[in-house]
């Protein structure tokens, strides 16, 4: 860890400590979930993660993370290394998104960072009684005790552009979802900002597309990817695409 970075995160908590300690300070806590483009493989190549973090993804001594452990740390890429386990990890819009809601906000309260998605999941993974599901519910339930959910960001679908059926299913059962995690949450107005797909692993994206963008719950709103600059993999975002769709991201909150 960079020591001026550590120095600067060790001051401030001694600022946070003498105003009463780090539960008086509010904590602004955003849930990420989804699938592999919310998971960050922003400058993985060949199964390997090339170790570049933007200014935008450079850990702030305002910004936690919920480790798989359910302990607060400090939040630095990969956000999901030790939760989408398996598969290799890279960049992706948390950190960015974050440093920004702390820079529009400025300095004063903690934001705490709720890493969930894991890469190559299909819509019907994330119902009510599946471990993601479950999994989702029992962080959010252990961040509660820490401040305040703001808002689920959640970028996921690909895996459903493989097969008619689950396209065609998609809008149905992420209302499902998201009527589902509310109750369970307690938070019948709780924000969820969705991202409209840049690509899939199949040929019914636009399909996808149309149902994520077709949901007209209260308190959903959507942002849409395409145009962003894609890896040779043609599917998954660069890790300065990762760093745009953070600001439409923090867009979407206001």
């Amino acid at each position: 860890m960079d020591s001026i970075v550590v120095l600067s995160w060790f001051l401030c908590v001694l600022v946070v400590a003498a105003r009463g300690g780090l539960g008086a300070v509010s904590r602004d806590i955003f849930i990420l979930a989804g699938q592999s483009n919310m998971a960050g493989r922003g400058g993985v190549f060949g199964g390997k993660w090339d170790g570049d973090v933007p200014e935008e993804c450079r850990p702030s001594p305002w910004v936690f993370r919920l480790s798989a452990g359910l302990e607060w740390e400090e939040a630095r890429e990969p956000l999901h290394a030790d939760i989408d386990v398996g598969k290799t990890c890279g960049v992706g819009p948390g950190m960015a998104f974050a440093n920004e809601v702390v820079k529009a906000r400025g300095a004063g309260g903690l934001v705490g960072l709720v890493p969930c998605a894991v890469g190559g999941t299909k819509i019907g993974q994330w119902s009510r009684g599946t471990r993601l599901y479950d999994e989702l519910v029992q962080r959010a339930m252990q961040a509660i005790g820490g401040g305040t959910i703001r808002a689920v960001l959640w970028y996921q679908g690909e895996s459903d552009t493989v097969r008619k059926k689950d396209a065609e299913g998609y809008k149905d059962k992420m209302e499902r979802f998201i009527m589902d995690l509310r109750s369970d949450l307690n938070l019948p107005s709780l924000l969820v900002i969705q991202v409209a797909l840049a690509s899939g692993e199949g040929k019914f994206i636009e399909k996808v597309r149309r149902a994520q963008m077709g949901i007209t719950l209260p308190n959903v709103k959507c942002v849409d990817a395409k145009g962003l600059r894609l890896k040779p993999d043609k599917l998954h975002l660069t890790t300065m695409s990762q760093a745009k769709k953070a600001w439409l991201l923090l867009k979407a909150t206001m």
